[in-house]
């Protein structure tokens, strides 16, 4: 039964509904477990800043030996920020304006590059990365049901274009290479990640022996899953780190590149929650409980049919079946199907766990909803850090004459 950390604290902030809180021990206790891990090569963690790109937890995470996986130019603002710059960033990204890739170099960042086509464009508008690599994507992988067919990726290039990317960049003055590829979403498969890695590692060496390259690092992507529901398992991830310490002993004996992942929902994803009031109870073909949240506030529900285990602060049982719904005028705007919860009544709060990762970073303005707050426990106080969206925030943006009366 997943339980939820601090009851008690929040009740003074129960006026406030829906916020997001997360756990701040927990989190930097992910990122300890999977530094751990990989005690035995030279690792580092890059963050997936598009989980959660809130800068308090950013910060603490820089504070902890962490990097930043930075995919748009705000992320890199993000990072700047907080003071985590230079090759503590790895810039990733899909589609690229040459002013994210300015920005990206400006901060001394490592460049990974999507396509033969950006290389060109980048060094001759900007100049030649002092670290670069390039994303690749295999025909087959394993355990691709969320990331999709990599045959239909819009995501890095084929060993071809990869070789061809290498050689440009050898011409065109690069001296330090890296490598990057990202398989897999949210498994809790030991062996699927250490099959995939092994295909990366195998492509790594195979290049290196083509191109005399010694890759200085190895970034093996992310995609380490969270167990959503009461009844998974944990991703066993020191079983997985001496899984991949054996491939790498395999494959690397002449140069030993060092070790990235650029995880956020392992890190994040089990140590936030998202706090929702009940307004109304519909009793229709089925019972619906109506709440404060929607699916502005988080969509993995709507979006993904995505799981995530409520709780009811103060009631425990499973008495009754509900679709727990939002407000939106949309029939997908729901957190639960035939959920069985405790009999509930208006006013009680609902708790929807695991939403830090990909939750409030996804939220949105459709029908007009406001942004909700972030707040933090430390394990000794409750931090606001991030403050609710206002009526005035969402109209300072609107521009167009005269349009009030």
């Amino acid at each position: 039964m997943k339980k939820f950390p601090f009851e008690k604290e929040i009740i003074r902030l129960l006026d406030n509904t829906p916020f997001y809180i997360y756990d701040e021990k927990g989190i930097l206790k992910s990122l300890k477990k999977l530094q751990s891990a990989f005690f035995w090569c030279d690792f580092k963690e890059y963050f997936a800043v598009k989980a959660t790109p809130t800068p308090y937890i950013l910060k603490i995470l820089g504070k902890n030996n962490c990097g930043m996986d930075c995919s748009s130019l705000v992320e890199l603002y993000l990072s700047e920020m907080v003071n985590i710059i230079g090759e503590n960033i790895l810039f990733t990204s899909n589609n690229t304006p040459l002013k994210e890739y300015k920005k990206a170099y400006d901060l001394g960042a490592i460049i990974n590059f999507d396509d033969i086509g950006h290389i060109n464009k980048f060094v001759k508008k900007i100049g030649i990365p002092k670290i670069a690599s390039i994303r690749y994507i295999p025909k087959e992988s394993y355990g691709t049901d969320i990331i999709g067919d990599p045959l239909n990726s819009k995501f890095g290039m084929p060993f071809d274009n990869i070789i061809e990317g290498y050689k440009k960049m050898k011409e065109l003055g690069v001296k330090r290479f890296g490598f990057h590829s990202m398989l897999v979403s949210n498994t809790l498969e030991e062996d699927l990640i250490e099959k995939n890695t092994e295909i990366i590692f195998r492509t790594v060496k195979r290049i290196s022996d083509i191109l005399n390259i010694e890759f200085e690092f190895i970034d093996i992507g992310g995609g380490f899953g969270i167990p959503y529901k009461p009844e998974d398992k944990e991703l066993d991830i020191d079983k997985l780190g001496n899984e991949i310490r054996e491939l790498y002993e395999k494959y690397f004996i002449e140069f030993k590149p060092k070790i990235f992942t650029e995880n956020g929902r392992y890190i994040t994803g089990s140590h936030g929650y998202l706090i929702t009031k009940v307004l109304h109870i519909k009793e229709s073909y089925k019972t619906y409980v109506g709440v404060d949240a929607s699916m502005a506030n988080l969509m993995r529900p709507g979006m993904y049919k995505a799981y995530h285990h409520i709780t009811v602060l103060g009631k425990e049982g499973k008495n009754k079946k509900y679709d727990v719904v939002g407000s939106l005028c949309e029939n997908n705007d729901k957190f639960a199907i035939d959920r069985e919860l405790p009999e509930l009544e208006e006013g009680d709060i609902l708790i929807i766990h695991d939403v830090g990762a990909h939750g409030h970073s996804m939220g949105f303005n459709y029908n007009g909803k406001l942004r909700s707050a972030e707040y933090i426990y430390d394990g000794k106080d409750i931090k606001m850090i991030r403050r609710a969206q206002t009526l005035d925030d969402y109209f300072s943006t609107i521009q167009g004459g005269d349009i009030y009366v």
